[in-house]
């Protein structure tokens, strides 16, 4: 049980990040479901956490915001790889 529950908050943690990034960007969900090629209600169902992101579609997210995949899953506060 405990688990479960540390497993959805560091997944709403995840969603979050993503929705973040695209408001800083002032960008639509349609607009960056073209750019790493998904539809936009795909999008929609990642950012509200009913589906979990493919590493494919996370890398692709990272790519695009120009952000470390680390900083998505919120493994780390630095939004780039300093390493």
């Amino acid at each position: 049980m405990f688990l479960a529950i540390l497993d959805m908050v560091i997944n709403l943690e995840r969603y979050e990040r993503i929705r973040s990034l695209r408001e800083d960007a002032d960008l639509t969900q349609e607009r960056v479901g073209k750019a790493v090629n998904i539809p936009q209600r795909t999008y929609a169902y990642y950012e509200s956490g009913q589906r979990m992101v493919p590493p494919q579609v996370l890398c692709a997210l990272a790519d695009f915001y120009d952000v470390s995949v680390d900083y998505i899953l919120g493994r780390t506060s630095n939004k780039k790889d300093t390493r």
